[in-house]
């Protein structure tokens, strides 16, 4: 009778990778068409003018210029491209 009683199973033990979201352009960068600005899961920022949003909430520059965050009502945050005063060059 030497043996040993079947050890439990852990129903624990796994973890996912991180999504890399957050703000990958911050207030005063350049940015070229097409840069991505933002990746977020759902509305924490909301595109202003020269931003558009892809279907998972991405948010992305529709012109070059300079990154702006701003306030808006219902304490919304909006991303905005301000156009720049001279082209952008590619970084």
């Amino acid at each position: 009778m030497a043996h040993k009683k079947a050890g439990g199973s852990s129903r624990n033990g796994r973890d996912s990778a991180g999504r890399r979201l957050g703000v990958k352009k911050f207030g005063g960068e350049n940015v070229l068409a097409g840069n991505i600005i933002v990746r977020q899961r759902g509305t924490k920022y909301y595109p202003g003018t020269g931003v558009g949003m892809g279907k998972d909430h991405t948010l992305f520059a529709l012109t070059e210029g300079r990154v702006a965050f701003r306030d808006g009502k219902l304490g919304r945050k909006f991303v905005c491209v301000d156009l720049a005063l001279r082209p952008v060059a590619a970084e």
